[in-house]
């Protein structure tokens, strides 16, 4: 539960949850490509990849540690505590990718595949209903130049080092924000923007 903000902020040789994070992004990667494979016999390798992002992002992964009460574990710096640390998408991901990480370690990979199915379960069962709105992108593309004749901007920002970035996208419509998204490629952080963006203007429209 340790981030690099408060490993900075003690003395002697304290260990982030990097290095978990690192293992447990691993492992939810295998989890979520076998329990896709298996459960979802009919869906060709493109959709079986898109059902595997949508659940295996940073704006889901922070869902499910809200879920869990992650952020009210987490150690972190003062400076960052104070940032609202304990509520940013980003570190909430890392950290949910560490605690699977622990499991593994701690209890082998039956335990850490059984949490993945048992956290993650009923959201692919959403997910693959909706199969078709995947590619938010286009689908947000099309609704703004129907509705306002224009076209979304993506703002994108990133943070983190090389070996472990984190892009933030923003879309904007006619110059107002319409979402918000993370993730750890950009086209990834533009799907959850233009995906959060749509479920907005359909909100609107309702």
């Amino acid at each position: 539960m340790a981030h690099r903000s408060w490993c900075a902020e003690v003395s002697g040789d304290e260990a982030s949850n990097e290095r978990l994070e690192f293992l447990g992004d691993a492992v939810l990667g295998w989890a979520v490509a076998d329990i896709v494979f298996r459960h979802f016999t009919d869906l060709p390798e493109g959709k079986l990849t898109d059902l595997r992002k949508s659940v295996v992002n940073a704006t889901a992964l922070a869902a499910m540690a809200v879920e869990l009460d992650i952020g009210s574990c987490l150690l972190l710096g003062k400076g960052e505590s104070f940032a609202g640390g304990r509520a940013k998408p980003s570190i909430l991901s890392d950290a949910l990718e560490a605690v699977l990480g622990a499991i593994y370690l701690d209890a082998g990979s039956a335990a850490a595949y059984a949490f993945v199915e048992r956290v993650l379960g009923e959201r692919l069962l959403l997910a693959v209903k909706q199969l078709h709105r995947l590619d938010y992108k286009t689908l947000l593309q099309e609704i703004v130049v129907r509705e306002f004749d224009a076209a979304p901007v993506y703002v994108i920002r990133e943070e983190g080092p090389d070996h472990a970035k984190h892009f933030f996208a923003t879309v904007l419509i006619s110059g107002q924000q319409f979402g918000e998204g993370t993730g750890t490629s950009k086209k990834q952080a533009e799907q959850v923007a233009a995906m959060v963006a749509c479920d907005s203007l359909s909100a609107d429209n309702d």
